[in-house]
């Protein structure tokens, strides 16, 4: 297989907030594998900046402990000195004057700059702020900035209005990792570069959608930042919402950023309002060995969800009829993400009932592993009549791929497109707005009655509710970690 990577240019990447626990494990692991896979040109810089007091040494020890903690014995100890020598150091205060003057003197003039807010939003107004007052930001220098976006609508277009006081819109970019993931990208590889399955693409032959993001794991040590925002504001608003988009768009005239960006915006504006009985929210309960959602956020009235579980529709000719199921949630039965696009029944069997089948179903598998399954249905084998049975096509990347599977994480493809100048995979400003449109006001309407989530059994399926919102239209949830 022959390579086409893109190559970058030398850069200088500064991290702010260099020493948390994203640059850990994700940020410094994944510029070490693109380091290794020689996607790092010689002469670009990493610049941990924080509040911590660490010189050069102690950060390069830092990095070095969280690439070996990513990594374990597949980090090469050469590859990894030469990493090394890569990566500098700047105690910075956001609110003050210590260390601006010292980042200014280390940056190189000739290569791209992009800088990392891996901090909290609160901090986005005063780091802009001396960036520019040092006179840091050139016409191409990008920056980048994790969720959250806001917590609603009015936050959301508050911060927009801070980044754009600062810097033009093509030099923002708004970071969410489900669309750096390889089978996302893969889904618009898979509709828009296969006539199979685009000419299906649309309520005359899809009957439903299925996506779901389940975890395995509680809230942790999120417990005050989840309770503040539950699943619908940390899950549906953003990554659910991406898969949404990308699964219900129309073809853009050429795969562009800003060309794939205007139609998913087209999605999220054609949504209809969700009505109040097409949501489930749930908490996990406690178990004999762990605790419950309440115990882990500290907060023993908390009337936020750890789960949802709507049902949307797309007000579009394309969509017309054919309802998308949303539902993410903590302390599920397994971690498993994916999109399950279920095709209708065939107009008329000619085996008749007793001989079997089933609805094509094409899977689209985000996590644990990576990978696409159609599932078709076939003759069993064997005598005896004509008798059908449903097997998969599977594309698993590991297997199918082979020596190719050891596809990038995606904050690695993702930090790469930054210093590239690629805002494909990245979220514009009126793309959020718009998302928190639609999602304010079921928000509000769950507040409104005071809803109180439904408990569920932690490792399950979820509440029972969320199961009868599908039974109620005739359909069921694939099984979690099926």
């Amino acid at each position: 297989m022959v390579s086409r990577i893109i190559p970058v240019e030398r850069f200088d990447l500064i991290i702010f907030g260099g020493t948390g626990d994203l640059a850990r494990r994700k940020i410094l692991p994944g510029l070490f594998k693109r380091f290794a896979d020689g996607q790092v040109p010689d002469g670009s810089r990493i610049i941990g900046a924080a509040r911590s007091e660490m010189d050069r040494g102690e950060f390069r020890q830092f990095a070095k402990d969280a690439v070996i903690s990513a990594q374990g014995d597949a980090v090469e100890p050469t590859v990894l000195e030469s990493f090394l020598e890569a990566l500098d150091y700047v105690t910075i205060d956001a609110l003050g004057e210590i260390g601006w003057s010292e980042l200014s003197e280390k940056l190189q003039g000739d290569s791209v700059r992009a800088f990392y807010f891996s901090v909290g939003p609160s901090l986005f107004d005063d780091l802009a702020v001396r960036l520019q007052k040092h006179k840091l930001v050139e016409p191409d220098t990008r920056i980048v900035v994790e969720k959250p976006f806001g917590h609603d609508l009015e936050t959301a277009k508050a911060l927009n209005k801070v980044l754009s006081a600062y810097f033009d819109e093509s030099q923002i970019y708004r970071i969410d990792h489900y669309l750096g993931k390889e089978t996302v990208q893969n889904l618009m590889a898979v509709r828009f570069g296969n006539m199979l399955f685009e000419p299906l693409w649309n309520s005359q032959y899809i009957d439903h959608v299925q996506i779901t993001v389940a975890e395995e794991v509680g809230v942790g040590g999120r417990g005050g930042y989840y309770d503040k925002s539950g699943a619908m504001r940390d899950m549906v608003q953003n990554h659910l919402m991406q898969l949404l988009c990308l699964t219900a768009m129309e073809p853009p005239a050429k795969f562009d950023p800003d060309a794939v960006r205007d139609e998913k915006l087209k999605v999220i504006r054609a949504l209809d309002p969700v009505e109040p009985h097409h949501v489930v929210r749930g908490q996990y309960s406690e178990t004999d060995d762990e605790k419950g959602f309440r115990d882990d956020v500290e907060n023993a009235k908390s009337w936020t969800e750890s789960f949802v579980a709507l049902r949307c529709q797309v007000g579009n000719w394309r969509w017309s009829g054919t309802p998308f199921y949303l539902r993410t949630g903590k302390r599920l039965q397994a971690r498993d993400s994916e999109i399950v696009v279920v095709f209708k029944d065939t107009p008329h069997s000619i085996f008749g009932a007793e001989a079997g089948g089933a609805r094509n179903e094409l899977r689209i598998q985000l996590q644990p592993d990576e990978g696409i399954t159609l599932k078709v249905t076939i003759k069993e084998p064997g005598p005896g009549g004509m008798r059908l049975m449903d097997v998969p096509l599977d594309m698993s990347f590991a297997e199918t791929l082979g020596d190719h599977a050891d596809t990038p994480d995606a904050y690695e493809r993702l930090i790469m497109d930054v210093i590239r100048g690629n805002q494909t995979l990245f979220m514009r400003d009126d793309e959020v707005e718009a998302a928190w449109a639609w999602t304010d006001p079921i928000i509000q309407g769950w507040e409104a009655v005071h809803d109180v989530p439904k408990p569920y059994d932690s490792y399950s399926q979820g509440p029972t509710d969320a199961m009868l919102l599908m039974q109620r239209d005739g359909r069921e949830w694939r099984e979690i970690g099926a």
